[in-house]
C-alpha cells in the first residue's frame, strides 16, 4: 500500500502547483472485515487519483478526525471539531507561506460536518477552499458504478467503500464482508444515539454488492467531476 505522497521538494518547486490536495479521513471501526483506517486510506485513494490527472500538490492525510457517533467501539480514534478546524486552518496558512493560496478538502468521513464550515470561512472574501467530493458528485459516482444500494442506506462500510478497496487496494479487505449487510433505517437520532443504536456489527450498508469494477468506475466519476471545483477556485 503506497498512499503517502513521495514527491520531493524540487519536484513541487518544478510543478509549482497552485492547489493543493488534502486527503481528509478517520480512524474508527468499519465491521469485521474493513480496517480502520478505511476512510482515510479512501481518501488518500481519491487523492491519489487526482493528483494523476491533474497539476495539483498531494498532501499526506489528516487520518484522525470526528468520529465521536463511533466512540465507543474498541479501536476508534477522535479528535474534537475545534481541534480539526484549526490543524485544517494551521495547514491553509502554512501552504499559504510557500506560495500556494489554494487547498481542496476531500473527505471521506461523513461525520466531518465541521469541513463545511472551515471551507465556507476561508472563502469570505475570495475562493481559496474547497470541499470534495459533495453529495450529488458521490451520487453521480454511485449512478456511474451501477451501485445497488442508495446513498444513504449504504452509509458506513457498505457497497462503495468496499467496492472502492477491492479495485485500489484489495490487500485491506478480509473475508466476511459478503454476508456484512445491514439495513439501519431512518436513522432520526443519530446525533444523539450514535451508530450503535442502529447497528450491532458497526455496518449501515450493503458490501455484498461490492465489486472492484464498481470502485474503478467511482473513482473514474469523482476524477471527472474534480474539474469543476479547480474551476470554483479560478485554475
Amino acid at each position: 500500500m503506497n498512499l503517502l505522497p513521495t514527491i520531493t521538494t524540487t519536484d513541487v518547486q518544478a510543478q509549482s502547483p497552485q492547489v493543493a490536495v488534502l486527503p481528509v479521513g478517520s480512524f474508527e471501526q468499519h465491521g469485521a472485515y474493513l480496517p480502520l483506517v478505511t476512510d482515510t486510506a479512501i481518501a488518500c485513494i481519491i487523492t491519489r487519483e487526482l493528483a494523476a490527472a491533474y497539476p495539483v500538490l498531494s498532501l499526506p492525510p489528516v487520518s484522525i478526525a470526528c468520529s465521536h457517533e463511533h466512540g465507543t467501539w474498541p479501536g476508534t480514534v477522535s479528535i474534537s471539531a475545534r481541534t480539526l478546524h484549526a490543524v485544517i486552518t494551521d495547514i491553509a496558512e502554512s501552504l499559504e507561506a510557500s506560495g500556494i493560496r489554494k487547498l481542496v478538502l476531500v473527505n471521506a468521513h461523513g461525520g466531518n460536518y465541521v469541513l463545511s464550515n472551515i471551507v465556507q470561512e476561508a472563502n469570505l472574501t475570495e475562493p481559496r477552499m474547497s470541499l470534495f467530493p459533495q453529495g450529488p458528485e458521490w451520487d453521480r459516482a454511485r449512478d456511474h458504478a451501477g451501485m445497488v444500494s442508495s446513498r444513504h442506506a449504504d452509509m458506513h462500510a457498505g457497497e462503495i467503500e468496499t467496492s472502492i478497496l477491492l479495485h485500489a487496494e484489495p490487500d485491506l479487505v478480509r473475508p466476511g464482508y459478503e454476508t456484512a449487510d445491514h439495513d439501519g433505517g431512518d436513522r432520526p437520532f443519530l446525533l444523539v444515539e450514535g451508530m450503535k443504536a442502529y447497528t450491532e456489527s458497526g455496518v449501515i450498508g450493503f458490501p455484498s454488492y461490492a465489486t472492484a469494477d464498481k470502485g474503478k468506475a467511482v473513482l473514474e466519476s469523482l476524477t471527472e467531476d474534480f474539474a469543476a471545483h479547480l474551476r470554483a477556485l479560478g485554475e
